[in-house]
């Protein structure tokens, strides 16, 4: 017989009352190293977890010293495509809450998501816009309403006070950090949408058309009033046909629209259909610039934070409209 070696040795020789308190020291102890329902545990900061690069954008600026963020989608990545890794599964099951975007917008990660959420706080940011609020979705691709709500800046206050909200549940301790972050962060969205609204104003009325290459900017073209134009549907999922490609062709000609935008994170093939057929037809368009969609830039560069990424597109988009 094998020799009983360490508690199980020990708890043999003892009597059963000071067996069973020192088991449950013994798994005290083991517990106190994880971060629990409480918050991080002696010290150690909050494992948060986001889909996106926006969301995790929002959960540092909140988390600050306190959470240790990663965001399982990069630069690029079209988040209506992507399929999670081992490596991301990895990632979501060691996290002590996890953040997304909801409204079907990481369409291919909902089983996992839906999973995650059996063990831990799984916060889908977009769940305090009000119904009224939200744009209609594309049933085709399986989407009861629009998900690309950060193109309204207030939409994306609200997904702040989601995280703050959130982060504060789970580590009270520092509770008071995560809000004057969060109060910190929504004064800087007060002023970017300020400064969105003014800009977009100064593109003369007739020229207020934004053509790319998926509808992405619908909450854009609602809330600070241009006319907005996607080849593909709110989906990447489904691909332009020759119809789409020869009506979006037909309005530009017609309205006389000399510029249309590409994505970082949308094949152009589609958009330059668009351009040669106009060009056929003796109208040139040419790209205005390629803006970020559903994907942020670079980490460590402006377009990699969220504030950024809609200056620059704000001020592409002003600068080739006017």
């Amino acid at each position: 017989m094998r020799k009983k070696s360490g508690i199980r040795n020990l708890l043999t020789r003892l009597p059963i009352a000071a067996a069973l308190l020192l088991l449950a020291a013994a798994v005290s102890a083991c517990g106190s190293n994880t971060a629990g329902e409480g918050g991080a545990a002696n010290g150690a900061k909050v494992s948060a977890v986001a889909t996106t690069g926006m969301i995790a954008d929002i959960v540092r600026e909140v988390g600050g010293e306190y959470v240790e963020t990663v965001g399982i989608m990069k630069a690029g990545v079209d988040p209506h495509l992507y399929k999670a890794s081992e490596g991301d599964i990895g990632k979501l099951d060691r996290a002590d809450i996890i953040f997304y975007n909801g409204l079907h917008l990481e369409g291919k990660m909902q089983e996992i998501l839906e999973k995650m959420a059996r063990d831990k706080p799984t916060v889908a940011v977009s769940r305090d816009i009000k119904e009224n609020e939200l744009r209609a979705g594309d049933p085709a691709a399986g989407t009861q309403h629009d998900p690309h709500i950060w193109f309204n800046v207030k939409h994306w206050m609200s997904a702040t006070e989601v995280v703050a909200g959130e982060l504060s549940k789970l580590d009270p301790e520092h509770a008071e950090a995560y809000n004057a972050n969060a109060d910190a962060y929504l004064q800087q969205l007060r002023e970017l949408d300020d400064y969105v609204r003014k800009t977009i104003a100064s593109i003369p009325e007739s020229q207020r058309v934004l053509v790319t290459a998926h509808d992405a900017f619908g909450y854009f073209g609602d809330a600070y009033g241009i006319k907005v134009m996607g080849l593909q549907g709110i989906s990447t999922a489904s691909e332009a046909g020759s119809k789409d490609v020869t009506e979006l062709r037909d309005y530009l000609v017609a309205n006389k629209i000399k510029a249309v935008f590409i994505e970082s994170s949308v094949p152009r093939k589609a958009i330059d259909a668009v351009i040669e057929g106009a060009r056929e037809m003796g109208h040139e368009i040419v790209i205005g610039g390629q803006l970020y969609s559903d994907a942020m830039g670079e980490e460590g560069t402006e377009e990699g934070t969220y504030i950024g990424m809609v200056r620059y597109n704000v001020d592409t988009i002003a600068g080739a409209l006017k």
